[in-house]
């Protein structure tokens, strides 16, 4: 079946709509595949695990151009997300060895010092690990935020089964350390910036903060359940949510990825965020960016349209149909190429939005998502549309044919064995970069859950409004001798000292010189890091010596911090 609905893609062209039953036919073989293709890549039984512990997931196991054959806390604990949803909705009992091996694994690894630190200095924050467990040395993008938040999501959800099926004894002995460690990175951590998931840009990232909000939202509701204090959780989510807003771009009409690099900011890393804290109670809530809310439509059209011209596969498809997806358009990773995972996502958020209007019997059209909503029904007006409408009906249907042929693109370069790659040539179409991708089955699997109208569970983000941070008055005053023409600056690690930007360093007062002086309002109770640097008539010439300068701000008043250049 396999090799006669590829063939039956392949004859249709680029510019093909997929019937419905030949993405069921699609769905049908290839979840078995992917399903097998994710658990071969976990040790230590495995097909394709060699050399992994228990409970390690390797990314791939190809070891050469490129070599992926370590584990990073980022795709294991997505991976396992969906394994352990399997396993509490009741789909699969048999995973329960599988999840209490990683519970194991990863209690081990946060344990592991490594070039980011130790358990206690900033260790959670190091990407990947070798799969027998000890650290990676290499260099790296390093630290990379987001793992310990995705790690503490799947670990609440598992302890939220054992709650139910055990006591909430057991859960405090067994999970709730491992967690809390998760959680209290994540406090003290959240605010800083760090390598977005693609590994290659340093900065504050939506993805990230996505991640990072939902996971201390999580933490605040099983501290509460425990019996534990839970107050720093809300306190920082209560924050980040706020920061999380920033990303928005009015002007373009898309969430901007990162906050740094160089780039558009169009980037598959908002609608893998947008999946990822998918909470079908909170509707189409715009301040978690939902799937059907109307910042994180919009954004999907500007970040699907932005593949339209760049890949030759994409070649003579109507502007508002299907096209094959990569990470962001100024990728030159192998060429940059569509990726399985990011064409899949466009498929998952738009059927994670079905499930909500279907749910709510509405949806509404704003002056925001009208953009979105007009490629489907182009005299759409802005409004709310009730189910018994023939604007919703044709609307919802338009999406799911959409959502349908972007599974069908993903399924006619999928090779006739249904294994999945990491990526696939932006002119033939063929398998490319790391072969079994894990994250890839995951992404397939979750896909494909949400096209069967699968909900998750709820995490809290129902009625959450941003309610912005107390601010505090932070002096900086520093010692340094200087030449004429000569200047000191200072950036840092949040936003009020511009996310570490030497071009937008803020410049500090000489009026009591040798002393250079700056004030700023800073957000209150927040750790945060800084360095002073020299330009000379406005062009840099040196940044303070290592280590980082780090404070934090008091819950009120003001605070004055005393240094000398370094």
């Amino acid at each position: 079946m396999r090799v006669l609905l590829a063939s039956a893609l392949a004859l249709c062209g680029t510019a093909f709509a997929a019937s419905s039953a030949s993405v069921d036919a699609y769905v049908a073989t290839e979840s078995p595949i992917a399903k097998a293709g994710l658990l071969a890549n976990i040790g230590p039984n495995g097909a394709k695990s060699a050399g992994a512990k228990a409970g390690v997931v390797i990314a791939s196991p190809s070891t050469v151009n490129p070599n992926y054959l370590y584990t990073w806390v980022r795709d294991s604990s997505l991976v396992f997300k969906v394994i352990i949803d399997q396993f509490t909705s009741g789909q699969d009992k048999s995973l329960l060895g599988q999840i209490q091996n990683f519970v194991a694994a990863e209690k081990t690894l946060q344990q592991v010092s490594n070039p980011s630190g130790t358990v206690t200095t900033g260790g959670l924050g190091e990407p990947k690990f070798n799969i027998d467990l000890t650290a990676f040395t290499d260099s790296w993008g390093r630290p990379q935020r987001d793992g310990p938040a995705l790690r503490s999501t799947a670990l609440i959800a598992y302890a939220n089964w054992l709650r139910a099926n055990t006591s909430t004894a057991n859960v405090v002995q067994t999970l709730w350390p491992t967690i809390k460690l998760d959680l209290d990175y994540v406090v003290a951590s959240w605010n800083s910036t760090g390598f977005d998931l693609w590994e290659e840009v340093s900065s504050s990232s939506f993805f990230t903060t996505a991640v990072q909000h939902r996971s201390l939202r999580e933490g605040a509701a099983l501290a509460s359940a425990l019996g534990q204090d839970g107050s720093a959780y809300t306190t920082q989510a209560n924050n980040a949510l706020c920061f999380l807003q920033s990303y928005w771009n009015p002007t373009g009409g898309y969430i901007t990825a990162n906050t740094g690099g160089s780039r558009s900011g169009k980037d598959a890393n908002t609608a893998l965020a947008s999946i990822h804290t998918f909470d079908p109670a909170a509707g189409c809530d715009a301040a978690t960016f939902q799937p059907c809310s109307d910042k994180a439509l919009s954004s999907l059209k500007v970040y699907v349209d932005s593949f339209r011209s760049i890949y030759a596969i994409n070649q003579g498809i109507a502007s508002n149909a299907a096209v094959a997806t990569g990470r962001y358009p100024e990728d030159v990773y192998f060429g940059g190429n569509p990726w399985y995972l990011t064409t899949a996502v466009v498929a998952e958020q738009l059927y994670d939005a079905l499930i909500v209007w279907k749910s709510q019997a509405s949806l509404q059209v704003t002056s925001i998502s009208l953009p979105f909503f007009r490629q489907f029904l182009s005299s759409v007006a802005v409004g709310t549309y009730a189910s018994a409408t023939s604007t919703f009906t044709t609307l919802t249907a338009a999406i799911k044919t959409f959502a349908d042929d972007t599974l069908a693109i993903h399924a006619k370069y999928t090779p006739a064995n249904g294994a999945l790659a990491e990526q696939f040539n932006r002119a033939t179409g063929a398998p490319l970069s790391a072969a079994d991708l894990t994250w890839s089955y995951a992404a397939a699997l979750t896909a494909f859950s949400a096209r069967a109208g699968v909900s998750p569970a709820s995490w809290g983000a129902n009625g959450l409004v941003c309610k912005p941070p107390p601010t505090v008055s932070v002096t900086f005053n520093v010692v340094a001798t200087t030449v004429f023409g000569e200047n000191i600056y200072i950036t840092g690690s949040i936003g009020a000292l511009q996310n570490w930007s030497p071009d937008n360093a803020l410049i500090l007062s000489p009026a009591n010189y040798p002393t250079w002086s700056i004030t700023l309002t800073l957000p209150a109770s927040t750790r945060f890091e800084y360095k002073y640097i020299r330009k000379m008539n406005g062009v840099l010439t040196s940044w303070e010596s290592d280590p980082n300068n780090s404070a934090s701000s008091p819950a009120n008043g003001t605070l004055v911090l005393n240094d000398t250049w370094r």
